[in-house]
């Protein structure tokens, strides 16, 4: 199968004068394109969806937009511009070139973390596959079939570091990644929050806005790398993830608008004999997917997030707008402990608190979103308000994974936990419901009862323009 790699596959690493590296795509490519109709979007490889392609890195090259089938996408592979004279802005590195190759002493950490990271692109894709069945609408649809392609996409610009800078290796991790698949049973995904199903659209949404808000730290985080070729792929993948948490936040804003459309018309919190959500699920979902977020940054005391750091392999989000000597040695930072009944805190160095200090970070940027959701409420004259959980609830990882807490923060014994767990989190009685308003909705411009429709469309066009046409 030979492959006119300039024409199908965009890029700007130079893939027509690779000869290696085209072989080694060459037979990556057709397994990636089984992968996508095996386990990608349902049923839809006749549909042509309105979407946005990237084919160069510039301001003129990176959104084109048009109708096509999903399988003809044409997965690019971009890194950004390189910067003139870059140096490594953090650990004991510090100061000195940013490395081209990938440094002899430190290709496994490097692997481990482009694995870590290549994985979950695939994984929200089949995820998702089976929403397509039940969206709210063609504007929806279509947003989530921009979603898949991108992450393809990110897939592809992982796999291509794999095979450029890891050889036999890094051929075999690419492999691995199209056999792994979320939620199998015996061939898992890496990380257990790309293992969870994610059937119906108030999901999807919280995903976009939370697992992808996970994703853009800790594509940040890899961005500062001393190895620029990471750096530069994760800088674009940048440009693309912003699109994913767009669809988050604006789908639970529209959730939200409506269910308080509802609670007014009707004079009543109780929205779900009139089609609504009603505000207490979603606050059960956001509960659900914050705190199964907050696992994927890892333990708060890491020995490898640490390493990480002093190696010059992973920053910090926005590592060279902190106002300290990026090296951390002698550094300390506070801490949550668990101690006999509550939680308290302690002084601890502040390398091996990597993973809290982007937690925190993520923490932060997520409360901004309820805040916007919190005006919206209020503007329609309701005193309620959404809100995150305390970090200590629903913990399978770090310090907090042996305890049970509320929502609160306050600790409670197991057979608590077990009795009011489904006062906050989703019951399958709350996710049975949810599922049953997922009725499809494919006629242009209309829109299902339990959501708002958007402000506006996608690249100017109008909301009830064909964004998805079926054949």
């Amino acid at each position: 199968m030979n492959i006119d790699y300039n024409e199908t596959i965009p890029n700007n690493v130079g893939l027509a004068d690779d000869r290696r590296l085209l072989r080694a795509l060459e037979r990556w490519q057709p397994a990636y394109l089984q992968w996508w109709n095996d386990v990608g979007p349902v049923e839809t490889s006749d549909f042509e969806v309105y979407l946005r392609t990237a084919i160069s890195v510039d301001a003129n090259g990176w959104a084109h937009y048009g109708h096509l089938r999903m399988p003809e996408y044409r997965w690019g592979i971009f890194l950004t511009p390189p910067e003139e004279n870059r140096q490594i802005a953090f650990g004991q590195h510090k100061g000195e070139p940013v490395w081209n190759d990938v440094p002899g002493e430190y290709r496994t950490e490097l692997r481990r973390l482009i694995v870590t990271q290549g994985d979950t692109e695939p994984a929200s894709v089949e995820q998702q596959r089976d929403l397509g069945r039940t969206c709210p609408s063609l504007y929806d649809l279509r947003n989530l079939f921009q979603v898949n392609v991108e992450e393809g996409r990110h897939l592809w610009a992982m796999v291509y570091l794999l095979h450029a800078h890891f050889g036999r290796d890094g051929r075999e991790e690419a492999d691995e990644m199209l056999e792994r698949h979320a939620g199998d049973p015996d061939k898992p995904r890496i990380l257990e929050a790309f293992n969870e199903s994610t059937d119906d659209w108030l999901s999807f949404f919280m995903f976009t806005y939370f697992q992808d808000r996970d994703g853009k730290f800790q594509l940040a985080a890899l961005a500062e790398s001393g190895f620029d070729p990471l750096s530069r792929t994760c800088r674009f993948m940048l440009t693309e993830e912003a699109h994913h948490m767009f669809v988050g936040e604006s789908g639970i804003m529209r959730v939200v608008k409506r269910t308080c459309e509802l609670m007014r018309e009707h004079d009543s919190e109780d929205v779900r004999p009139h089609g609504g959500i009603d505000l207490g699920t979603i606050q059960k979902f956001i509960n659900f997917h914050y705190s199964i977020c907050l696992d994927l940054f890892g333990s708060e005391r890491s020995t490898n997030a640490a390493n990480y750091y002093s190696m010059g392999l992973k920053g910090r989000y926005q590592e060279t707008k902190i106002d300290d000597d990026h090296v951390l040695t002698d550094a300390h930072v506070i801490v949550p402990r668990v101690e006999g009944d509550h939680i308290a805190t302690e002084e601890m160095a502040a390398l091996p608190a990597m993973n809290l200090k982007l937690r925190e970070d993520f923490a932060m940027d997520s409360q901004r979103g309820l805040n916007r959701f919190n005006k919206a409420i209020r503007e329609y004259g309701l005193d309620v308000e959404l809100t995150l959980p305390d970090p200590a609830f629903n913990r399978n990882i770090g310090i907090f994974r042996d305890i049970n807490a509320t929502p609160e923060g306050r600790l409670i014994s197991d057979d608590e936990w077990q009795t009011r767990k489904y006062d906050w989190l989703p019951s399958p009685d709350d996710y049975a419901f949810v599922r049953s308003l997922m009725v499809p909705v494919i006629e242009p411009g209309k829109m299902a009862g339990w959501i708002s429709p958007p402000k506006r469309g996608i690249h100017g066009k109008p909301i009830d323009y064909d964004y998805v046409l079926f054949h």
